[in-house]
């Protein structure tokens, strides 16, 4: 018959502990590395868009304009 145990396995042992931890250490070191490039890439699709967004500004007022010339009440 097998013998119970005064206790019971609890928890995580060192090994597992100082894994997770070398596992979250070597995520944000690659995190911090790419970090720069994300934003300078995040800044020259934030400058595209605005360019983009002012062109079509610039055409729907040109569009305006067109009809409110084209049309004389």
């Amino acid at each position: 018959m097998h013998k119970v145990a005064k206790y019971s396995k609890r928890g995580f042992t060192l090994l597992e502990m100082v894994m997770v931890i070398a596992i979250i250490v070597i995520l944000a070191a690659v995190l911090a590395i790419n970090s720069g490039e994300i934003y300078r890439r995040a800044a020259n699709k934030s400058a595209s868009v605005t360019d983009s967004v002012q062109d079509v500004q610039t055409g729907i007022s040109a569009s305006e304009n067109k009809l409110a010339n084209s049309y004389h009440f």
